[in-house]
């Protein structure tokens, strides 16, 4: 499937779809972080870092397993806890 990325990076010519991509990216270029924690001195390129991270001090845990209630802080964690589950169905 292709898919139009009309963005490019002038410093690595890394293409992107969304121009708000690329201004986050430009950020590895440049080494601004403009996303400060407020609990300590951790800083980050976007917004939605920042999310994660201000997890780790707050303790919320939102993506919840339907099968044996763990929860998790991202939605990554939750998805490779649930292929545990499929391997147990499997054995």
């Amino acid at each position: 499937m292709f898919s139009e990325k009309p963005f490019s990076c002038p410093i690595c010519l890394r293409p992107f779809s969304q121009s708000s991509s690329l201004v986050t990216h430009k950020r590895t270029h440049t080494g601004e972080r403009p996303y400060s924690c407020s609990h300590c001195d951790k800083a980050f390129t976007d917004s939605s870092t920042l999310t994660k991270h201000l997890r780790t001090h707050t303790g919320q845990k939102p993506y919840n397993c339907q099968l044996c209630l763990m929860r998790f802080t991202q939605s990554g964690n939750l998805h490779r806890h649930m292929k545990t589950h499929r391997a147990e169905r499997t054995t």
